[in-house]
């Protein structure tokens, strides 16, 4: 039987000829990472293992989920970063000038490259799929362990394809398509599998859209998603990797799947996962008119330029009816929205603009929710309490949705005013 993109990865980073699901292997690593939550425990159990770090170029470490630091405690879990950054000689630290979202920052700093493992003590991981990366959330001690051994236990996960077809209609993105699959297989329809994406309709998808969609692959309880390289994958690497070697890595024909799913995607249209599971999935209009009290637009799922630049162009000209906030997720990002006159059209709209952080995504800071407030957001998650007081609700949907709705006050569709 032939193997998957992921198995293929797998078995060539644990020096087997072939895996199989099921099949548990010690795997090198080719990048371990955590952030300002996750960094601090993982370094502590580091500490007793009482050896170096396995290979100090390997590791990166992103203060980004309440940065700016927002309190004492804050800023304590970010020291306790600096300062092992600083003892070990991590290069891939990244703070002021360099600041960013990691699943963002990372790729665009070039640190994924294809055919690699990349594990992360942050469940959205996965999102580096989108470069043909085996990429993965793992916990603060198994990062502990990989940064002093370089290798993480792992079990080879069953596959889903997802065969692609058609391409993206005007106002329809990436987000619409993970939504639209997490509404039709559910949050558990993945559970420890991998995410394989296949057709045609691949060549349709930018970069972002695809970063995006293996980004949420965690949301339908993936291992990890996975797309293969392209000439996008390719034009991608040449202007961010720096000529970094990779290994293209593509599924054999006779790969095993334990399900496969045709998806037209000129037939996807804008959706909306309401309260309280990214599978409560409706499309957006078909929805009554739900008012808001905010609008959210950034974070590691969708905080791009291509995302900023789809919020530019609804709300340039109007004027936001509730309170905006626009999180561009790397310094890069935000100065090339600032070059492109992106920020003066959020400003004059009324929206707010944010430095890059995940903070508003978990309820951090910089966009918490108080009791029966409602939020149209372009993050991942949309728990009871997620962004917030657990009486308040969180509405997962695309840029283009979020800033309609911003306009309006209520969950609008893009070019359709909703009554």
């Amino acid at each position: 039987m032939g193997m998957t993109m992921t198995q293929k990865i797998l078995a060539k980073h644990a020096h087997r000829d072939s895996v199989s699901a099921g099949d548990l292997l010690v795997s090198q690593v080719d990048l371990v990472l955590a952030n300002d939550i996750t960094g601090p425990p993982a370094i502590n159990e580091f500490e007793k293992i009482g050896k170096p770090v396995f290979d100090k170029n390997k590791i990166a470490l992103v203060p980004d989920h309440f940065s700016p630091c927002k309190d004492i405690k804050s800023a304590t879990m970010c020291k306790r970063m600096r300062d092992f950054a600083r003892k070990h000689e991590i290069k891939n630290y990244f703070e002021v000038g360099q600041m960013g979202i990691e699943h963002a920052l990372l790729p665009d700093k070039g640190l994924v490259a294809p055919g690699e493992i990349i594990i992360g003590a942050d469940s959205h991981t996965c999102t580096y799929g989108a470069l043909c990366a085996f990429s993965t959330g793992v916990g603060s001690t198994d990062m502990a362990g990989a940064m002093a051994t370089g290798k993480v236990w792992l079990k080879v996960p069953e596959a889903i394809r997802f065969h692609l077809t058609g391409s993206l209609p005007e106002f329809v993105s990436g987000k619409d398509l993970i939504l639209t699959i997490i509404g039709q297989i559910g949050v558990d329809g993945a559970l420890y599998r991998s995410m394989e994406f296949s057709g045609s309709g691949i060549a349709s998808l930018s970069m972002d859209d695809r970063f995006t969609v293996s980004n949420m692959a965690i949301e339908a309880g993936a291992k990890n998603g996975i797309f293969p390289v392209d000439e996008k994958t390719e034009d991608y690497l040449f202007e961010h990797a720096n000529g970094k070697p990779y290994c293209r890595v593509a599924p054999d024909k006779d790969a095993e799947y334990v399900l496969e799913y045709e998806i037209n995607l000129s037939a996807l249209e804008p959706v909306v996962a309401l309260p309280h599971l990214p599978d409560n999935v409706c499309k957006a209009s078909e929805l009554g008119a739900i008012s808001i009290d905010q609008a959210v637009i950034g974070s590691c799922t969708n905080g791009r330029i291509s995302d900023l630049r789809t919020a530019a162009t609804i709300l340039s000209g109007s004027h936001v009816a509730v309170r905006t906030i626009i999180i561009p997720a790397t310094q890069e990002i935000y100065l090339q929205a600032v070059k492109e006159g992106l920020v003066q059209t959020f400003i004059e709209a009324g929206a707010v603009v944010s430095p890059p952080t995940c903070g508003p995504c978990l309820g951090g800071h910089m966009g918490v929710l108080a009791s029966g407030e409602r939020c149209v957001s372009t993050t991942n998650r949309n728990f009871v309490g997620r962004m917030g007081h657990p009486d308040s609700e969180v509405y997962l949907a695309s840029p283009a949705v979020a800033a309609q709705s911003a306009i309006e006050g209520k969950i609008a569709v893009p070019g359709r005013k909703t009554i």
